[in-house]
């Protein structure tokens, strides 16, 4: 079985640089090679090496652009919280594989407590939202309850 991507036990030990690196690149991920080898002091070429061994390892599992939802005409986020009705495998792996392809999820959190997912979503209007939730969630058989929190500011972390 592969491990889940968040699964300390497969990656590789990491050194006091490797964590350096992910560090910098977690607040920055544009940051140029050059620059990035300064800050955490080691050569641009033991700099790539690294970076690429963390991107091949899985580390590093991307860079993306972090954009103003309202930019893209979405400016409603809500966090939808899911409980199935069963708990086996195969259903809850099928509601995963689905759920991140639904329109609007951002993300998608399986979670310990009374729910098993959260959602992030993103919509173009409270309606958006609601026909979201009645046309994806509603009518999902894996589906039992669902719990809508809205977004009302987003701030993002640095760890």
């Amino acid at each position: 079985m592969t491990p889940a991507p968040n699964d300390l036990r497969s990656f590789p030990a990491l050194d006091d640089v490797d964590r350096a690196i992910l560090t910098e690149l977690a607040a920055d991920g544009r940051l140029p090679n050059n620059a990035l080898a300064e800050r955490v002091g080691v050569a641009p070429s033991t700099c790539l090496a690294r970076t690429r061994a963390l991107r091949e390892s899985g580390a590093i599992r991307g860079f993306h652009a972090e954009i103003d939802p309202a930019a893209l005409g979405l400016p409603l986020q809500a966090l939808v919280s899911v409980r199935l009705s069963a708990h086996e495998r195969p259903v809850v792996d099928a509601f995963r594989a689905r759920s991140v392809r639904f329109p609007g999820v951002v993300s998608v959190f399986h979670v310990a407590g009374a729910e098993d997912y959260v959602l992030h979503v993103r919509a173009a209007s409270a309606d958006a939202l609601r026909d979201f939730v009645l046309d994806h969630l509603a009518v999902d058989p894996a589906v039992q309850h669902t719990q809508t929190s809205l977004i009302f500011e987003q701030a993002r972390g640095v760890g």
